[in-house]
Formats: C-alpha cells, structure tokens, sequence
C-alpha cells in the first residue's frame, strides 16, 4: 500500500483554488516530500532509513535513472532529511523522515534555503561554473547542519569540471554533502563514481503507477475506465511525472466527464491494439493493400506512425512469449488485445516467422526515426513485412540448400538456381546485407572462435567495432548464468530493452550459432564494469601493504596508491612482478 502525504493533509501545501489561484500542475501538486511518498523505490528508501537511523550517512550520493523517476525529489529529501531542525526547539531533529514544516524543511522545499545550492549542470557545464559553486565548501553551513549541493545531469560536465570537483568530493570538510542526479551513467568519470553512494531507481512498474493514478484522480474528483487508466499507464513507461503530464492532461480534455480509453488514444495519438492486430494477421497472411488500408485508417484517426510500429513490436514480442512461455500471459504486461486471440495466432505462426516479424520491425523503426516522411516510412515497412510473409521457412530452405550442395546430381540447373535466388530473397526481407550465404551462417565457420564465458563475449563486440553495445553489457548488464548457446542476463536500468536482441543477433552472425538471450529479474552477478572496479581496489589494496610501498607512504604524507600494472620479466626465467 503506498502511504500519502498530499496537499489536502497539509495546509502548507494546499494548492487548491481556495488558498491559491495559480493552478499546479499534478507532477508538481503531488511531488513527494518525504521518504515514505516515493512509490516503486522500496530498496533505495529502506537502506536511506537505515543510514539515517545509524549515523552512516555519505558524504556524496549519485541517483541515477530514466526521466521522470524521482533523482531530484529524492535529493531533495535526503537534503531535508539532513537539515530537519525541531520547530519550536531549533535543534536538530533525531526523526529518520523530515518534519516538513521547520524552517529548514520549507526552505528547502520553496527552493531558497542558503545552504542547500542546486545547479543543472545541462546548462552550466564549464569548470568555472563548478568553482565558483564549490568556492564555499570552506564555509560553515549558515541555518542547517549541513552545506549540501545538488548537481543535476551531472554527465554534461567537461572533463576539467570533473577534475575541479574530483578533489574536493575525495576529501570534503564534514560539514557539506553532495548529491549527484543523472540520466546517463555511464558518462561520468569512473573515479566520480567510486566516491559516491550509488543508487540506481527503477521504472515503476505498471501495478503501483496504476495504484498510485488511481490515488490522485480519486483526490482530483476525475473519473477514468479502468481501460483508460491502463492506457496512460502503459504510456508512462515507468515515469511518474510523464505518466502524472498525461493523466493531468487526460482532465483537462474531459471537462469533468468520465475518461474512457478513446479519449486518452486520440489524446496520445495510439492506434487501436485490436486493429494493429487485425493488421499483423493481414500481414501474415500476405494481404499488403488490406494491410495498408487499416494503417491509413489508424494514420487519419490521429495514430503517430512510430507509435504503431512500436505497437507492433509489442503485439510481436507478446505472442513469442506466449509461444515459448506457458506462464508469459500472467507474467508479462498484454497488449490490448483478447489473450485467447493471441493465443490462437500464436499457435498458427511459426517462431521462425515471429522472429523475423522483431528483426524486421526493429529496423524499420530506426529508419522511420530518421525519415522526412514517417508515414510512407511505415507503408514501405509493410510491404516488406508482406511480401517475406510469402518466403518459405528459413529452416527449411537452409536443409534444402544443404541438401543441393550433399546431392547436386538430383538438381537440375533450373533448381539450383532458383533455390539460389530464393535464398537472396530471404536475406533481402530479413535487411541482411551480408555476403555470406544461410548455410554459411547456420554453420561456425573454420575460423571463428565461439566465446567460452560471459566476458570473451563482451570481448567480441570490442573486437568487432560495436563499442555502444559494449559499454552497454560491460557497465549495465548482471549475468545470471553463461552456456555456450545460451546466456541469461538482468539488464540495469540504463540499458535499452532491445539489448538481447542485438546480442543475440551479433552473436549468430559472428560465431554461426544460434543464441538464446533470456531476460531475468534475478540479482545476478555484478556488471563487469563493477569487477574490474573491485579487482583494481583490492590490487591497490594489496600494493599499499607491502613493506617498500608502506615507507614510501610515510615518506611522502598525502601520496597514494593510483594504479598497479603487471610488470613483464626483462630477463628470461625473472619472476614477474606488480609495478606500482
């Protein structure tokens, strides 16, 4: 049960027209004020108390998430929580939640508290802007305990920002705190990051938006079908405050009426689920002109083109599962649609074809991306996915160009070579622009070397040239388990969805196996990123005890351990060492 503090329970806050004229805006009228009030963020809430309760507070926290989660909310509670005073007394309050009503507390909350300095670094990103903000760290805080400093989208610094600020967040007076909010991790400098508390917040999933929606239109007297309210909660994709924009935007189009799911889609610009599935069956049986006439039907009642492609890819992906897993009806969020229809084009469609159906909705949505015309994008994309309806089974035509090649003698010249330009149609539908043919790539080819754990297949992609896939599984993917030919993972938060689908389609192209990519809510193991991390503290660790290096430490009061690096023997049959 999500516990509320909202603005009718506090006259502070009210921001109803009878104590305030200017209207509010939903995200902001019901921004949560405390720890209890964030929704979906049970891990990082609980271990924030603990710290609290123990006195074990950092000196520097990074939030890390998608938009719209909470990073700046939840900095500015822990900034509350640390300059809470007791009203009447003045003295520091011993309460884990901020009281919300001292001077500290509504200060910080109005924005205008002296010691609690925030700074969008989007927009301030030079190493002037970080001196001048840090230039009092020397100072005492002036009204709380604490001088605390809230960098938003701290990844925009310069370098230089990164190093003028390196120093002070190594060693900070005892009196500041620092709080770091940023939507891209992975670029910021990995010596920032090992100085801070790291928590990451996740999307909010779809059960507690739909409880927490349902909570503020009840107190906003809005009425939504449950249909509607599942549409917009679909929409948010995790994000409270983009979820709390359409649900605000939802009453005002309604006037007071009861919203119902035609007036949230036309207010999206979604397409109807139940046609985009009417459409997918005309596309798997070949009907391209009746295919293209419910799309420009859905195009004309106000359906973005790229929000239909990426409703197909979600009807797609739901009746895979729904193939391969038993439980995936129960398990994953459905699309609009009847599960017993799904269930019943599941069974009449091969998984060969659903996985070509992803591949080839997949790039058609990056070029509709980037097209002047998204529209005749869209219909260009359908004609391909109607006419690879037609091509034969790829597995079957892969058996039949074995079979040609073991017994050429049974072919006529006429077969051979109309199984050869079959085979250049199949490759042509699947947008693969490869030289080597199906048989080629259903076999490992002589050469190629077939990864033996989960970090040779990173490797790989290095070695391949395909760096942003290999930041992304090196900083943001927790393995869970490794086979040769199948891989379980836990994506992080920062890592996109279609992450397994690339994997497993580099994967078959360079090693010629077929991979199984699976998806898991188990912790797993940590990233690589993480390891390495580990691995060199403890080599400096290490260093640090040894007799020499301990001498030069106390020679040299303020020097550290930096980095340890294998030296290689100079001599043959000289013992390798540890440099430092």
């Amino acid at each position: 049960m999500i516990e509320k503090h909202y603005p009718e329970n506090d006259p502070t806050d009210a921001i109803d027209g009878s104590m305030n004229d200017e209207y509010e805006v939903l995200a902001r009228k019901y921004r949560p004020k405390f720890f209890s009030d964030l929704i979906g963020q049970d891990v990082i809430v609980r271990t924030l108390r603990n710290a609290f309760s123990t006195g074990r507070v950092a000196h520097a926290f990074l939030l890390t998430g998608v938009r719209g989660v909470g990073k700046t909310t939840t900095a500015r509670i822990i900034a509350r929580a640390l300059n809470c005073t007791d009203k009447e007394t003045g003295k520091s309050n011993s309460a884990i939640e901020p009281c919300g009503k001292c001077g500290n507390c509504m200060a910080i909350t109005e924005g205008s508290h002296v010691d609690v300095l925030e700074m969008d670094a989007a927009s301030r990103t030079g190493v002037d802007d970080i001196r001048e903000l840090i230039e009092g760290v020397r100072y005492l805080p002036t009204l709380g305990q604490f001088k605390i400093y809230i960098i938003d989208e701290i990844h925009m610094l310069s370098v230089n920002a990164f190093n003028a600020l390196l120093k002070t967040l190594e060693e900070p007076p005892p009196r500041v705190k620092f709080i770091f909010a940023t939507t891209e991790v992975r670029k910021i400098p990995v010596t920032v990051i090992s100085r801070c508390q790291r928590f990451d917040l996740r999307r909010v999933d779809e059960e507690k938006l739909t409880e927490h929606f349902a909570i503020i239109s009840d107190a906003e007297k809005a009425r939504f079908d449950p249909e509607a309210m599942s549409l917009i909660v679909r929409a948010a994709d995790g994000s409270v405050r983009d979820g709390l924009s359409l649900l605000d935007q939802a009453i005002s189009h309604a006037s007071g009426e009861v919203i119902n799911l035609e007036l949230v889609r036309e207010m999206i610009g979604l397409a109807d689920h139940a046609r985009l599935c009417d459409l997918l069956e005309e596309l798997l049986k070949g009907e391209i002109a009746s295919a293209l006439s419910m799309a420009k039907e859905q195009y004309y009642a106000g359906a973005d083109p790229l929000v239909m492609v990426q409703d197909l890819l979600t009807i797609t992906h739901w009746l895979t599962m729904l193939k391969v897993e038993k439980t995936a009806s129960q398990v994953l969020g459905a699309p609009q649609i009847d599960l017993r229809r799904g269930q019943v084009i599941a069974e009449n469609i091969g998984i060969g074809k659903l996985t070509r159906l992803w591949q080839m909705l997949l790039k058609g949505y990056g070029e509709i991306e980037i097209s002047s015309s998204p529209f005749q994008a869209t219909q260009m994309l359908l004609v391909r996915l109607g006419f690879a309806s037609e091509l034969p089974n790829s597995v079957d035509l892969v058996r039949k160009i074995a079979d040609s090649k073991h017994h050429p003698r049974q072919n006529t010249e006429g077969s051979l070579e109309k199984s050869r330009s079959t085979k250049e149609e199949v490759q042509e539908a699947n947008g693969e622009n490869s030289k080597s043919g199906i048989m080629e790539a259903s076999e490992p080819a002589a050469d190629s070397h077939i990864p033996q754990n989960f970090s040779e297949v990173v490797q790989l992609f290095a070695d391949k040239g395909e760096m942003r896939l290999f930041t992304y599984l090196q900083d943001h993917v927790h393995l869970i388990s490794f086979s040769v030919g199948q891989i379980k993972l836990r994506l992080g938060p920062n890592a996109p969805q279609e992450l397994s689908a690339s994997l497993a389609k580099y994967l078959y192209d360079w090693t010629g196996l077929r991979w199984g990519v699976l998806m898991s809510d188990a912790p797993g193991d940590p990233t690589l990123a993480e390891q390495a991390l580990e691995q060199e503290n403890k080599k400096k660790v290490e260093a640090s005890n040894r007799p020499e290096v301990k001498a030069l430490l106390e020679a040299f009061p303020g020097a550290e351990v930096t980095k340890v690096k294998n030296r290689k023997a100079q001599e043959p049959g000289k013992r390798k060492d540890d440099s430092i």
